[in-house]
């Protein structure tokens, strides 16, 4: 093991980023819903089995489990390994509610209010859980 002292004590250091992986089930329609109803960018795309994206200064890697159609209506992700989801914090959770829903997001719960935070929950076409949060009393 190495010895502390020689290790830098400022991480995260800068040119550090977070990737999130999920795997997909139908890599299109996975795709459509990260660029339009999020709004995320391409950075990389090897269609159509991996694509990475750029999202609020971090990274979606889609990964497709294979070039298979996929079920219309797909359970939730059981995927060992890969994240099970994604908690995005928004300045105005009710106002990103709406948002999000207008791109056409299919939210479980309309925005809540809980002891620290307002949060509202949907579901990526994989099943894959998406949370948007706004800290209470801002």
């Amino acid at each position: 093991m190495e010895n502390s002292a020689t290790l830098p004590n400022d991480f995260p250091t800068e040119g550090v980023e977070l990737r999130c992986v999920l795997v997909v089930n139908n890599y299109a329609r996975a795709l459509a819903f990260y660029r339009e109803v999020l709004g995320a960018t391409v950075i990389r795309e090897l269609a159509p089995t991996l694509c990475e994206l750029r999202f609020a200064g971090s990274q979606i890697l889609l990964v497709a489990l294979s070039n298979k159609p996929a079920a219309t209506d797909p359970s939730p992700a059981s995927h060992t390994g890969a994240i099970f989801d994604l908690s995005i914090q928004v300045p105005d959770c009710l106002a990103a509610y709406h948002l999000l829903r207008a791109r056409g997001a299919e939210f479980l719960t309309p925005p809540f209010e809980g002891r620290e935070k307002t949060q509202a929950f949907f579901l990526d076409p994989d099943g894959h859980l998406i949370e948007i949060w706004q800290v209470q009393g801002k």
